[in-house]
């Protein structure tokens, strides 16, 4: 029978296969940066985001995942303007982690 849809393949993350590299020395420099809840405070106020399809907090969640592949352009597209850092109820520098990470994966 043949009901119109078929089933997509698991969108499941692999941490296994995933090179964490750059992700455990941001940790390492910035521990901070684990405090993270993933509330959306960032992207929501974000003068980047506004203009462009930047979203700081899933380039946040690439890199935690090990999945560099644009991250860094990604990366180039934010301001520095810092209103992410004054939404962010767990006080994170952002600012220091967008610098960090383009520094990482210029590196990587």
């Amino acid at each position: 029978m043949d009901f119109g849809f078929s089933i997509n393949r698991p969108r499941a993350v692999d941490l296994d296969k995933n090179d964490l590299s750059v992700s455990r020395k941001a940790l390492m420099e910035m521990p901070e940066w684990q405090a993270c809840i993933g509330c959306g405070g960032c992207t929501a106020t974000c003068t980047a985001g506004n203009l462009t399809q930047f979203n700081f907090r899933k380039v946040h969640t690439l890199v935690r995942r090990g999945d560099y592949q644009g991250a860094y352009e990604e990366m180039n597209k934010c301001m520095l303007c810092g209103k992410c850092r004054l939404v962010c109820p767990r006080g994170i520098n952002t600012r220091g982690v967008v610098m960090m990470i383009k520094r990482l994966l210029s590196e990587y």
